[in-house]
């Protein structure tokens, strides 16, 4: 019987979900993809020598031929299996939807195909057979009233740390139901909070609610019209006042998710043969009235290819701060700031 897994299941005890020749990560929620890919590519490569053995392609100029010949390839270095990884997968799977078909009827080579589309039609026969044969993992965020057992379980699993229901259902209706921003506030607060001691309703209050400075927003406003001097200047003013770099990529990440939201938008748009409008498409990200006028040229100086890098970009920077690169803190947050603040024009310089 076709079977498609939550992403919330699979990362409870991934376990349980042992990688198929050919998986499907889907789902608009670009936290729970990254996390379940990660997992993913830990179960099939291992941690030594694993990028040695993996193969990462963009779906919108990625070639069947190429793909299915890294699959088919065995590494000169690394473990015995591949991975190969094709991103943004929704032009790959409508370029090339018969051969994949194909493909996921009798899968070629030894390596893992995922794909990580953002939608994935019930309907079609490469769903029905991936379900059945592969490994689907749905990638949607769970309802408000999940919301809150997702944070206690979440936080024990990821932060080492408990929170308290009442503490949990504050946290939810200060934040608002976006998993990386909460899970970034989770990992301020454990550091809060102190080893075996809970998160509490009243640390959430105080932290929560008192930690978003005039001087971090002047900071990002920095970074986004290309001061990036004035903008380091500010990140230094809060480090040496005790912020933790985690908190501050906590306060921006909810801005640059926004941006990052709108950007698909207008690229959705375009794709679709839609004119484009800056202004709907940040209502629809959920900016507010008050900033829009700001938020627009905000937008349009960060500009759709650093826009469209946004997500991947902030996921990369948390992941860093907890113990993915031994990077220093500061660097990883400035790092972002320098991404943030460099001219259109180095940027795909940089791209290409």
């Amino acid at each position: 019987m076709a079977k498609v897994t939550d992403a919330l299941d699979y990362l409870a005890k991934p376990a349980d979900f042992p990688a198929k020749p050919f998986c499907v990560i889907f789902g608009e929620e670009e936290f729970l993809a990254r996390h379940v890919l990660a997992h993913l590519r830990q179960s099939v490569l291992g941690e030594e020598d694993a990028d040695l053995s993996l193969t990462t392609f963009e779906g919108r100029s990625a070639e069947l031929a190429d793909v299915l010949g890294e699959l088919e390839t065995v590494a000169m270095f690394g473990g015995d299996r591949r991975m190969v990884v094709v991103e943004g997968a929704d032009d790959f799977v409508k370029n090339f939807r018969p051969e994949l078909e194909e493909h996921a009827a009798e899968p070629s080579g030894s390596g893992i195909l995922v794909l990580l589309p953002k939608t994935w039609s019930a309907n079609t026969r490469l769903y029905k057979s991936i379900a059945a044969k592969g490994l689907s993992i749905k990638c949607t965020a769970p309802t408000t009233a999940k919301l809150g057992p997702w944070l206690r379980s979440w936080a024990k699993q990821r932060h080492n740390a408990k929170i308290e229901p009442s503490a949990s259902q504050l946290l939810v209706e200060l934040v608002g139901p976006e998993l990386g921003l909460l899970d970034q506030e989770l990992a301020k607060l454990s550091l809060s909070a102190g080893p075996g001691e809970p998160i509490t309703a009243e640390l959430v209050g105080k932290m929560v609610g008192t930690w978003r400075t005039k001087t971090t927003w002047e900071m990002l406003e920095a970074a986004l019209a290309g001061k990036v001097d004035d903008a380091l200047k500010q990140l230094d003013r809060l480090l040496l006042a005790g912020e933790h770099p985690v908190a501050i990529l906590a306060q921006i990440s909810s801005n640059l998710r926004r941006f990052a939201a709108a950007t698909r938008i207008i690229l959705q748009d375009e794709a679709a043969g839609r004119r484009p409008h800056l202004r709907h498409a940040l209502e629809t990200a959920g900016v507010k009235s008050f900033v829009l006028t700001r938020s627009q040229e905000e937008l349009k100086r960060l500009g759709r290819h650093r826009g469209d890098r946004l997500y991947r970009w902030l996921l990369e920077a948390d992941l860093d701060l907890k113990g993915n690169s031994a990077v220093p803190p500061r660097l990883i947050v400035e790092r972002l700031i320098v991404r943030l603040s460099a001219a259109e024009a180095k940027e795909k310089g940089v791209a290409g």
